[in-house]
């Protein structure tokens, strides 16, 4: 295992980490038992030593390497006592809060660089770098240039946010509680992903789904028109098959499809659907076009 960033707070943890072997459930299992067991020993106490379960987000490294560990980095900074409860952060991400003054930022960046339970210090040069610590990954993302460039550059980096008011993005892009990263990323690692879903309900949000644009744009191609000249057609098998595909591929509700249909009621989205569905089981000219439209839907490049 690879251990890229760090911190330990006073209830929580968090942890950048590379795993080549699949055993990060064991591991993080073993960790949290060990650490917890020998700190209450050490101090006298019993129970839970950290808030809330352990986590995990699988990550594209190329796109998010560095932001998590950004995010990482400045959690010291995010404290009620140095004007950043939750409350106030959530000020600021809607843009209702002040930016902070220099004498928040100073205390703020002074925290973060005097903080020994945090990688930070390592990344920027201000301590040795543990020999159990990847920091070159993370670096190497950053920038061209030396080790003391790319050192002085992330430094840079991270320290914007704080004069920024410390907005926390990463979390925002994260796909069913579990992956972050681009699409291609989400569908590659959709495909390889196995549970059950009422054991583990985030897998329902990794199921594959489309866009009503792309539905659209694919029966918009096989008829050879656009959708505005037929969406209004009463009965026309294209703008039925693109209701029908909404419905099975985009997840979408009756509601929704009108709306995306330009204003339908969800009662002639119901009606339109169930005309359909009696065809395709007639017809087997509009069965053919219900597969290549699918085909088409899951692989554009056809």
């Amino acid at each position: 295992m690879v251990i890229h960033s760090y911190v330990l707070m006073d209830n929580h943890y968090h942890l950048l980490l590379e795993t080549p072997l699949a055993n990060l459930s064991r591991a993080m299992q073993w960790l949290n038992v060990s650490y917890t067991v020998w700190f209450n020993r050490r101090h006298g106490r019993v129970g839970h030593l950290f808030q809330g379960r352990y986590k995990a987000i699988v990550v594209e490294a190329d796109a998010w390497c560095v932001e998590l560990s950004r995010y990482i980095h400045l959690n010291p900074a995010r404290m009620a006592r140095l004007g950043l409860s939750k409350e106030a952060r959530r000020r600021q991400r809607l843009g209702v809060d002040e930016a902070p003054n220099a004498g928040e930022v100073r205390k703020r960046v002074e925290r973060m660089r005097t903080y020994r339970w945090s990688s930070y210090r390592a990344y920027v040069g201000l301590v040795k770098s543990p020999e159990w610590l990847q920091t070159e990954t993370v670096l190497g993302r950053i920038g061209e240039g030396s080790p003391v460039e790319r050192r002085k550059n992330y430094r840079t980096h991270v320290e914007l946010a704080v004069r920024e008011g410390l907005k926390e993005k990463p979390w925002e892009a994260v796909t069913a509680q579990v992956l972050l990263g681009g699409r291609s990323f989400v569908e590659k690692m959709r495909r390889g992903l196995r549970g059950n879903e009422k054991e583990q309900p985030a897998l329902r949000g990794l199921r594959w789904r489309a866009s009503w644009e792309e539905v659209v744009g694919v029966v918009e191609k096989m008829k050879g028109e656009k959708w505005e000249q037929f969406q209004d057609r009463h009965g026309d098998w294209g703008r039925d098959l693109a209701l029908y595909l909404g419905r099975r591929h985009c997840g979408l509700k009756l509601a929704e499809l009108g709306e995306r249909a330009g204003g339908l009621d969800y009662r002639t989205v119901s009606w339109a659907m169930g005309r359909f569905a009696k065809r395709l089981a007639k017809e087997r000219e509009l069965m053919e076009r219900v597969k290549t439209a699918e085909d088409q839907i899951k692989n554009p490049e056809i």
